[in-house]
């Protein structure tokens, strides 16, 4: 085993709740007081009110597509952080674009826990795979890694020849960035005879790490962990020696909705993954909704950490389909199950039929509920302008996966 980075990682669950309420309510009410745009979004919502997550779930949710609004509307950050010039470290751009601030806190993205996890320690030189300009993978790896008191190599990405001659110079004892380019390192080393046998452990991320490249990388004597972060929010969770899901990180909160909406989904089944910041004063950000899906696992995870864990990414939640030439949306189908509670479970299935588009709502009831395909159907037809059937599933029928709307035309999303 690994150990554990601080205590705030064994505490007790209840203990934790009750720690990170008191911190949302903080968040909320800083955010209301110094970002603008939050005070907008926020304005009715009392930061003292918040006393659980029951609480939380009515405030609003922001998402990615919002903040590029924002932001076109008042550069540099919508008015959603509230640091400025001087105050920020560095300005980092992601696609849209979205500008996001680097604080001047050290580990401001906190990947130091990330890295610690994965066997990272100080004195140890770490090979950064990890892009340095535009966007803040990089960064948010380097300082993770200084705050453990480790030595980096700042590789980025490329110039492969190059990385395989400085690390079979260096001898570093692990590497940070996708494993996809790891593997590409390790391909190249071996063409050109150079020995990297330095490398015994790594933290991946940025794209899928499957087992079998996780089995071919140990095959190397190189132990390998993945971490889930973004470039809005820094780390949200990262794997353990245990490799049993990714363990939620102690600076943010996280809730699994039902994608589109901003409604709990039932305790372990897929949702999207909305993130609020904890200790993250100079951005914000409030019920983030990442366009990621995934699902809380049950129970502790073997290596002793306390907080709740992710099964890991299981795809993307924005699940938008053009329908006879009108967009119809995952919070549409969200509206249809807030409308009518007693429908468990919900998927809107797109088709064709002669050719023609058609949409029908298959839905999962609650034990004991009526069937009312004619109200359901109203309200399918209300809130996204187009008629459609409905179609009853057995309890248990619909795929626990996080989709409401399944295309299923050979053009997909239109």
């Amino acid at each position: 085993m690994n150990g554990h980075y601080d205590t705030l990682e064994t505490r007790a669950p209840e203990l934790r709740e009750r720690e990170q309420m008191a911190r949302v309510r903080a968040q909320v009410a800083h955010a209301k007081a110094q970002a603008p745009a939050f005070r907008e979004i926020l304005r009715d919502v009392d930061a003292d009110a918040i006393v659980d997550r029951s609480a939380l779930a009515p405030v609003p949710v922001t998402r990615k597509a919002d903040l590029v609004e924002l932001q076109k509307r008042s550069r540099p950050f919508g008015g959603l952080a509230t640091t400025q010039w001087g105050d920020a470290a560095r300005v980092f751009a992601s696609p849209g674009p979205i500008f996001e601030p680097e604080g001047r806190t050290p580990d401001y993205w906190r990947f130091a826990r990330a890295l610690f996890a994965a066997g990272f320690r100080r004195g140890d030189l770490l090979h950064n795979g990890f892009s340095y300009h535009f966007t803040p993978a990089g960064s948010m790896i380097e300082q993770g890694a200084l705050a453990l008191g480790c030595t980096v190599f700042p590789g980025g990405v490329g110039q492969t020849e190059q990385q395989v001659q400085v690390i079979a110079e260096l001898g570093p004892a692990g590497y940070a960035g996708t494993p996809s380019f790891l593997a590409i390192i390790l391909e190249r080393a071996d063409a050109l005879g150079a020995p990297v046998r330095s490398l015994r452990k790594a933290l991946v991320s940025g794209e899928a790490f499957p087992a079998a490249m996780r089995d071919r990388l140990l095959a190397r004597g190189i132990a390998a962990c993945q971490a889930y972060g973004t470039a809005d929010l820094g780390l949200v969770a990262y794997e353990t020696e245990a490799r049993e899901g990714l363990v939620v990180d102690e600076g943010v909160l996280v809730e699994i909705v039902r994608p589109g909406s901003g409604d709990p989904v039932p305790a372990g089944e897929v949702g999207e993954v909305v993130v609020t910041t904890l200790v993250n004063t100079a951005y914000p950000l409030i019920r983030f909704a990442t366009g990621d899906l995934s699902a809380f696992m049950p129970g502790t995870s073997p290596c002793g950490r306390t907080n709740v864990r992710l099964r890991g990414w299981m795809g993307r939640a924005d699940q938008a389909a053009k329908v006879r030439g009108m967009f119809v949306q995952p919070a549409q189908v969200a509206g249809i199950l807030r409308r009518h509670p007693d429908i468990r479970r919900a998927r809107l299935v797109v088709d064709l039929d002669a050719g023609r588009d058609r949409m029908t709502l298959h839905v999962e009831l609650a034990g004991g509920a009526v069937r009312d395909a004619e109200a359901y159907a109203a309200t399918m037809r209300e809130l996204t302008r187009l008629r459609g059937e409905v179609a009853f599933r057995a309890p248990g029928e619909l795929p626990d996966d996080g989709r409401l709307i399944d295309d299923r035309r050979e053009h997909g999303r239109a």
